[in-house]
């Protein structure tokens, strides 16, 4: 039985905390569950992390859980019981995702053959770039769409109700993905 290490980081978002764990969750990427229903038949760690008073939203990522306060939560009671809950079901095995569910599942969404090699683009610099700096604040970055220049993101985890999340996709990552694919005119949050 491998030991497990939790550790509690802040992100810039109040209502938000990351919880960094000495093990892999996932390979790449992340996986956001805003709610219990969202899920079920989908994560047992998700499921069992929604049991824990005052948790509202959780995000895993590659190393890290993401988890976000429901307004009459309490970040004691969180800050607490999140951590024991990682490292119970960690230390016993079990399963991080359900086996028929797959959380790296990404699809283009073009329409446009034209708009593939730019949708291409955008991903590479998502995954490479992007979305590492954004995991860094415990939050995580999907692509939805690219269509007639616009780029269409959405933000998770701490980065999805975080005040500066506006300033995040237009100042940052709107300015960087211009900088590199000059087709874009604009990113905007799906």
């Amino acid at each position: 039985m491998e030991s497990i290490q939790v550790s509690l980081e802040f992100t810039p978002n109040p209502n938000t905390l990351k919880f960094v764990v000495s093990t892999r969750l996932m390979e790449r990427g992340a996986s956001n569950f805003p709610g219990a229903d969202q899920a079920r038949g989908k994560s047992p760690l998700a499921e069992k992390l929604f049991q824990v008073a005052g948790v509202a939203g959780v995000m895993i990522g590659s190393n890290f859980v993401t988890i976000t306060k429901s307004p009459q939560g309490d970040w004691d009671i969180v800050a607490e019981q999140v951590p024991k809950t990682l490292e119970e079901h960690l230390k016993a095995g079990l399963p991080v995702f359900d086996p028929g569910f797959n959380p790296e599942a990404t699809e283009l969404v073009s329409s446009k053959p034209e708009d593939q090699e730019i949708e291409k683009k955008i991903r590479e610099l998502l995954d490479t770039e992007i979305r590492p700096a954004v995991a860094m604040d415990g939050g995580d970055i999907t692509f939805g769409k690219y269509e007639d220049g616009v780029v269409y993101l959405s933000l998770q985890g701490a980065c999805s109700s975080c005040p500066s999340s506006t300033a995040t996709l237009k100042m940052g990552v709107e300015t960087r993905l211009k900088e590199v694919i000059p087709q874009i005119k604009e990113v905007v949050q799906y």
